[in-house]
């Protein structure tokens, strides 16, 4: 019992000594100084969002005629795009199993934890909101380039799985009438999930976060430390 007990205290020592360097450490390492000058100016090209939940980070961009259109197939699978009151569009990564099985916490069920803690498919979740309050704790706001907004659109448009040219719907599941599941590229695990996508998508856009962001926590200090 005892050298069972050692060997998971020196895993747990070691994952938070990983989470600390993942988060201190930049990824990348020198920065993008133009993107740098973009996100302290208001006027530069187009505002994002980082949403942040206990677990899950979603990024918000506007919702305008370009988007709708860059995006129509989330409106022909029935995210109403052209909700009179919608002004952002919401896009998140992540495991299958855990996704579309767990809308709220009170409906957690074992296999998609074991499957989230192993290997799973990936699913694309599209939402939409409304005005958003800010500044908030679960809300970053940053702004890009033109140029660097553009590579955000392709790296999201790019996570989507596509059947020839068609992205794919997951039929049958959704959390409500505004939102619907996609399949997407790439394979699921807790270790590198839905924030290290996120990460990913940021870091094509310009930023900086830190080398390994498994927690809305960490890629939010990250993000702090490193822009």
């Amino acid at each position: 019992m005892w050298r069972v007990l050692k060997w998971t205290a020196y895993g747990v020592s070691a994952l938070i000594l990983a989470a600390v360097l993942g988060t201190v450490v930049p990824r990348p390492l020198l920065p993008n100084t133009a993107t740098a000058a973009a996100v302290v100016s208001a006027a530069a090209g187009e505002r994002i969002l980082i949403l942040s939940g206990p677990i899950h980070t979603d990024i918000a961009i506007p919702l305008n005629e370009e988007t709708r259109a860059r995006f129509a197939f989330a409106g022909e699978a029935g995210v109403p795009l052209d909700h009179p009151e919608a002004r952002w569009l919401i896009f998140g990564w992540g495991g299958r199993s855990f996704y579309l099985e767990t809308p709220t916490w009170s409906e957690l069920k074992p296999m998609p934890v074991v499957r989230a803690l192993t290997l799973d498919r990936s699913v694309m979740h599209v939402d939409i909101a409304g005005a958003i309050v800010e500044p908030q704790p679960s809300v970053e706001s940053v702004d890009l380039e033109r140029a660097e907004f553009e590579k955000l659109m392709t790296f999201i448009s790019e996570s989507f799985a596509r059947n020839g040219s068609a992205v794919v719907p997951v039929e049958g599941f959704s959390y409500g009438y505004a939102d619907r599941f996609f399949e997407a590229e790439g394979t699921f695990n807790a270790l590198f999930g839905c924030n290290t996508w996120t990460a990913q998508a940021l870091r094509e856009a310009g930023l900086q976060t830190g080398f390994w962001s498994p927690l809305p926590s960490t890629l939010g200090l990250s993000l702090l430390l490193h822009n």
